[in-house]
Parts: structure tokens; C-alpha cells; sequence
């Protein structure tokens, strides 16, 4: 992780990237509702990515997905390294072409296999399975201890001590979680398997973030996102050869389907994905994966105004609570 007061843009992009995260529960929801099952929204929109990726990676916008003419590139975001095929030299130094087909070692290949499975179609299919099984407070609550699970596990790997104000902040946006996800009157119920989906899911985003930090020093963000997609692509095609694809494809072209589609896999999953390596390269696995507990707080804002949920004074003092949590951990990182 580096610090400094140039960390603000990606403190401010890591919000972002959280607020767009927390409006895609209510696209999945709208085609859902249509008619998609969770693996085939899935395999939509990662397939939308990917592709999307691959245009990006040929014009040659840049080393890493900055979206700005390479300007996160030009704040040290872009590793080099001289053992790659396709780098640009200067002087002693290379820029890893992100169009690159395989990467420097099959164990860097294999990690990035487990990251497309932990950071895409395990972690869709557990969270989205997880619904059938118990209510959907329950998701959202065990969801979001995916910081606090992510900080023990690169204290694990990494031999990072965790920090207490990384500790008191995740226990003060998990209270104002629990106060946003169980507002509705719903309560905990206990379900086995679908609490331990929801768990697995958090365990899954986790490794995710982990394994794409070690990566990031080898490689551009824009060759792990590609990679990413399709491997999740990949790995979600069994699972839709044994359900089967019901959904007709005809009905892509109805506006209300189409927007959809086309937010969830361009903005949610291309350039979202994109970005936040970016953010976990520059603001370290702990620090980026704090923002994450505002996710639920932004579902909130918009079901309120899209979908015209109910506000409860208990879900607001929620939000409030969740920001300072966040705030007093990011004070740590």
C-alpha cells in the first residue's frame, strides 16, 4: 500500500465503484423479475466485460484501466517488467502489454484461474444461491464481514498485523449493517446452508482480493480484469450446461432488459472491476476492502429512490453508524 495525500483520487473512486456495486442489486433485481436466472445474468454480464476488455486492450488506451488517458498509470500503477512479450522499453524499464495472451509462469496463470472462480462465479453463484436458502438480511449482513475476513486473512498470508482502528471500524460499520439489513422487522433466522453460502461468499471475495494484490505487482489491471472475466466466464458454463439456458435471447432487445444488461457488464463488471484493482494496488488489500462495508448503504438509498422503499429512522441511524466505521477505518490504512 502507499500513502499520501495522492491516495485521495482513489479513496474517491473507491466510493464510487461501492455506490455503483450497491445499485446493481436492483438491475440483477429488474432481470431477475424478467426472467434471467441468477448463472445466466452472470454469464451475460461477464461476457459483456470481457469483450469490453479486449477492445480496450487492443486500441491500447493505456497499461492500466484508468479510464483517463493512462493517468493512474502516471501515478505508478503500472508495473515493470522486461520478461513479457509485447512491452514498450524505456531505458532499463517495460510496461507489461495488457492484450498479452498468457502471463510469465503457469503459476501466475493458475492464480489468476482462482481469481476469476473466488472473485466471479463461485462468488455470484454462492451469494445469489444464498437467497433461496435464507432471507436476504441475512446475505447482506454476512456479506459484509468480507473486510474484516479479507483483514484476517492477509494477516494470514502476508503476516500483516491488523490494526485496531481497522478492527474498531469494521465492528462499527457491522452494527450499522446489522441496524440497515434488519431494519425491515425481519430479524436473524438461522439457515444453515444458505448462512454458509453467504459465508463462503465473503470467504470467496476475500481470496479474491488477496490474490489479485500479489498479482498487481507483476501485471497491468486491465490484463487481470480480462483474465478475470473469462475465467469466471469459463468456470459458470458447467453449471448453465446442467440447469440449461431458458432465457430468450430475443428478449435482449427490450429496453428494460438491454439498459440492464449493458450497466451490469460495462460499467459494473468492466470498468468497475478495472478500477478497483487499481484501488487495491494503490490503497492495499485491507484499505480498499473497508469501502465495501458501505455497499448495503448505498442498496439502501437506491431502493428507496428507484423502487420506493421505505426508509426507517433505524435504518438511517444505520448509515450513519456505517460511515463512521468506515471513516475510523480508513484512518488506519
Amino acid at each position: 500500500m502507499q500513502k499520501g495525500t495522492g491516495n485521495t483520487i482513489y479513496h474517491v473512486l473507491a466510493i464510487v465503484i461501492v455506490a455503483i456495486w450497491g445499485l446493481t442489486f436492483i438491475s440483477t433485481k429488474v432481470l431477475l423479475m424478467a426472467g434471467l436466472s441468477p448463472e445466466e445474468i452472470f454469464l451475460v454480464r461477464f461476457s459483456i466485460a470481457y469483450f469490453g476488455m479486449w477492445l480496450f486492450c487492443l486500441w491500447g488506451m493505456g497499461s492500466d484501466a484508468s479510464g483517463a488517458g493512462g493517468s493512474l498509470a502516471t501515478r505508478g500503477d503500472v508495473p515493470a517488467d522486461g520478461s513479457c512479450t509485447g512491452a514498450s522499453r524505456t531505458g532499463s524499464q517495460s510496461v507489461q502489454s495488457p492484450a498479452r495472451l498468457f502471463c510469465n509462469s503457469l503459476k501466475d496463470e493458475l492464480l489468476l484461474v482462482l481469481a476469476g472462480v473466488m472473485g466471479g462465479s463461485l462468488y455470484f453463484w454462492s451469494e445469489n444461491t444464498a437467497l433461496q436458502y435464507t432471507m436476504a438480511s441475512n446475505v447482506s449482513f454476512i456479506v459484509c464481514t468480507t473486510p474484516l475476513v479479507t483483514a484476517i486473512l492477509n494477516a494470514a498470508v502476508r503476516r500483516e498485523r491488523i490494526g485496531r482502528l481497522t478492527l474498531l471500524g469494521g465492528c462499527l460499520s457491522l452494527v450499522g449493517i446489522a441496524m440497515i439489513a434488519f431494519s425491515g422487522g425481519e430479524g436473524f433466522h438461522l439457515s444453515f446452508l444458505g448462512d454458509a453460502l453467504a459465508m463462503l461468499a465473503s470467504l470467496t471475495w476475500a481470496i479474491y482480493t488477496v490474490v489479485t494484490n500479489g498479482l498487481l505487482k507483476k501485471y497491468p489491471s486491465a490484463l487481470i480484469s480480462r483474465k478475470v472475466f473469462f475465467y469466471g466466464m469459463l468456470t459458470i458454463v458447467p453449471v448453465l450446461l446442467v440447469k440449461g439456458w431458458t432465457f430468450p435471447a430475443g428478449r435482449f432487445l427490450e429496453p428494460k432488459v438491454l439498459l440492464n444488461a449493458l450497466f451490469l457488464g460495462v460499467v459494473a463488471s468492466l470498468a468497475c472491476y478495472a478500477l478497483w484493482n487499481s484501488v487495491i494496488k494503490r490503497l492495499g488489500t485491507v484499505g480498499s476492502s473497508n469501502y465495501i462495508y458501505l455497499n448495503p448503504l448505498f442498496t439502501l438509498i437506491a431502493a428507496a429512490l428507484l423502487l420506493g422503499e421505505r426508509l426507517t429512522p433505524v435504518a438511517i441511524a444505520g448509515c450513519l453508524i456505517t460511515l463512521i466505521g468506515v471513516w475510523t477505518a480508513s484512518r488506519s490504512s
